[in-house]
C-alpha cells in the first residue's frame, strides 16, 4: 500500500512510496484513509524545521487530520466496518504527568507525550491505518468528506472551552468576538463565536475573494487594516488570535477592551520586534485582562468539534475545503496559494 512518508530534519525527503499493510493489534481498527487534511504543521516537517520518527525508525509516516472509514473493527465494538472515522492525534505520555493521568493529555506538563504524524508516531499519511478504538472518534454520516474538519475543529472547540471557563467568573457579558485571521482556524473559531450567539468580528489582510464571502455568510462582520482601529470601533471583550503574526499577537494584548478575554492559538516562526514590555504589562493588570495559550485537543474536544460541524452549515463548510488533490499528487497540497482554506489530500472515494 502506499504512504506518505518523510525523514525529519531532512527537507528533501519526503516522498510517496509503498510499505506493508498494518495489523491491527487487540484494541485496535483497521481504518482506510478517506480524506487527509494538510496544515502548516505538514509544512513545516515536509521542510526539515519539525517532526520526529517513531524510536528506531528513520521516516515518520505523515498527517494528522484523518478522516477515514472503518475496514475493520475488534468484537465487540462501537464501530462497525464502513463507519466514518476521526482520529485523536495526541497520546498521553507513559509517566503520565498529573494531566495526562486524568485524561487532558492537551495539557501534557512534561513533554513525553507522542502525536500521530507529528512527534514519535507514525500518521494518517497511509491508504490504510490502525487506531485505537479509545483514539477514534465516529463522524456523523450526513458530514461525509467534511468531517476531515474535524481535527481542526477540535483546536477550536479546546480554546472555546476555555474561554468559556474564563467567561463565567468573570463580571462582564462578553459577547463581542475578534477573530484574527481568516483561515481554516480563524473559520472555524468564528463560526463557533456565531454559534454562541456573539457579535463577531473578522479581521484579515485579503481585500476579495471568498474569505470575506464565509464571514458574512456567518452574518459576522468582515475586516482589513487595522487592529487598533478595528478595536476603538468594535470594543472587543474576546480576541483569539488565529495567525501566530508577531505583531499581531502583541496588538491583540493591547487593544482590547478592559478586561478581556484574549486566546493564542497561532504558532509561527522567530522573530524580533522593539516592544514595551512594561505598556503591556501595565494594561494587562491595570485591566484585570486574562492572556492565554491554546493547542491540541483531547476527546471531548474532538466530541465537541463534531457536534459543532453538524450544527453547521454544510454548503458553508463545503467551502472551506477549497482544493482536493489526488494522492498521486500529493505534494501539490503543500503549495501556499492565496485562494486556499483547507486543502485536502484524497485518499479514497467517500462512497466506497
Amino acid at each position: 500500500m502506499q504512504a506518505i512518508t518523510v525523514v525529519p530534519g531532512d527537507p528533501h525527503s519526503a516522498s510517496l512510496g509503498r510499505i506493508e499493510e498494518p495489523r491491527p493489534k487487540p484494541g485496535e481498527l483497521l481504518v482506510e484513509t478517506v480524506r487527509l487534511g494538510v496544515c502548516g504543521t505538514d509544512r513545516e516537517i515536509v521542510d526539515g524545521t519539525h517532526g520526529e520518527p517513531p524510536p528506531g525508525h528513520e521516516r515518520l509516516i505523515l498527517g494528522h487530520e484523518l478522516l477515514g472509514r472503518v475496514r475493520e473493527a475488534p468484537l465487540p465494538s462501537r464501530f462497525e466496518r464502513g463507519d466514518l472515522v476521526s482520529g485523536i492525534v495526541r497520546r498521553p505520555d507513559p509517566v503520565p504527568c498529573p494531566c495526562c493521568a486524568r485524561g487532558e493529555w492537551d495539557m501534557c506538563r512534561n513533554g513525553l507525550y507522542t502525536e500521530r504524524g507529528i512527534k514519535a508516531r507514525d500518521g494518517y499519511g497511509a491508504e490504510l491505518v490502525t487506531l485505537e478504538e479509545d483514539f477514534a472518534i465516529p463522524i456523523e454520516p450526513a458530514l461525509g468528506e467534511l468531517g476531515v474538519l474535524t481535527e481542526p475543529a477540535s483546536v477550536l472547540a479546546k480554546a472555546w472551552e476555555q474561554i468559556e471557563r474564563i467567561r463565567a467568573r468573570a463580571c462582564g457579558v462578553h459577547d463581542r468576538a475578534l477573530i484574527t485571521g481568516a483561515g481554516p482556524i480563524g473559520l472555524l473559531g468564528a463560526l463557533m463565536a456565531v454559534q454562541r450567539g456573539m457579535e463577531t468580528h473578522v479581521l484579515d489582510r485579503a481585500q476579495g475573494g471568498i474569505k470575506p464571502e464565509l464571514v458574512e455568510a456567518l452574518g459576522a462582520s468582515y475586516h482589513t487594516g487595522s487592529i487598533e482601529k478595528l478595536c476603538e470601533e468594535a470594543e472587543p471583550d474576546i480576541i483569539v488570535e488565529c495567525t501566530g503574526v508577531a505583531q499581531l499577537v502583541v496588538d491583540a494584548m493591547r487593544f482590547t477592551a478592559p478586561g478581556a478575554i484574549v486566546c493564542l492559538t497561532g504558532v509561527a516562526p522567530k522573530r524580533s520586534l522593539t516592544v514595551d514590555v512594561g505598556e503591556i504589562n501595565n494594561e494587562i493588570v491595570l485591566e484585570n485582562d486574562v492572556v492565554f495559550g491554546s493547542v491540541n485537543a483531547n476527546r471531548r474536544h474532538f466530541e465537541q468539534a463534531g457536534n459543532a460541524l453538524a450544527r453547521a452549515d454544510r454548503d458553508w463548510l463545503g467551502r472551506l475545503v477549497t482544493r482536493q488533490v489526488p494522492l498521486e499528487r500529493w505534494s501539490d497540497a503543500l503549495d501556499k496559494r492565496d485562494e486556499d482554506i483547507k486543502v485536502v489530500v484524497e485518499f479514497a472515494e467517500i462512497g466506497s
